[in-house]
């Protein structure tokens, strides 16, 4: 899968001998100009259905079961890669340093109407919820919320850049 961008947060160490690494997917999934997000209410952002893959999960599984889990979505269809997202940030768990994540970016169809989400207990208290909104709405929120929140999540820039490259490339 192409490489879309490296992005290393300022207060990670990619030389590190203390690297967690993890794999993700995100779900592309757009409706003319209109895009499949999550809302979270804790951080004031927009960002793509998608998480971490498990142990030994096929990566088109995890996209699926994450997206499913996340939004509620059915009948998910035509999924194609859009391209890989690497990124080192700080971690601070289980005597780690650094996480290492590729996050691999799939566009897909889903059917118009969502169903019941199944989110995580962390997700449910951050105030997580799907929505579709404009994907100029949604980047424009979240370059307002880097510029001026200071409880902006580590993930948003990432979010921010997928989002133009979304417009660029397939809007």
């Amino acid at each position: 899968m192409r490489l879309l961008k490296t992005a290393i947060h300022p207060d990670a160490d990619p030389n590190s001998s203390f690297i967690f690494s993890r794999q993700a997917t995100r779900a592309i999934v757009l409706n003319g100009e209109n895009i499949l997000m999550l809302y979270t209410q804790r951080y004031h952002d927009y960002t793509l259905p998608g998480g971490g893959i498990d142990e030994g999960e096929d990566i088109i599984k995890g996209l699926i079961r994450e997206l499913k889990e996340e939004t509620g979505a059915k009948g998910i269809t035509d999924i194609i890669p859009f391209g890989r997202y690497e990124e080192f940030r700080p971690w601070y768990k289980d005597n780690f340093n650094t996480i290492h994540m590729n996050s691999y970016c799939f566009t897909c169809s889903v059917h118009d109407e969502l169903g019941e989400t199944q989110l995580e207990d962390y997700e449910l208290h951050n105030g997580m919820r799907p929505v579709w909104l404009n994907i100029h709405d949604a980047i424009k929120h979240n370059e307002d919320t880097i510029k001026n929140s200071d409880k902006k999540g580590l993930s948003i820039e990432r979010e921010t850049f997928l989002l133009k490259l979304i417009v660029d490339e397939l809007i």
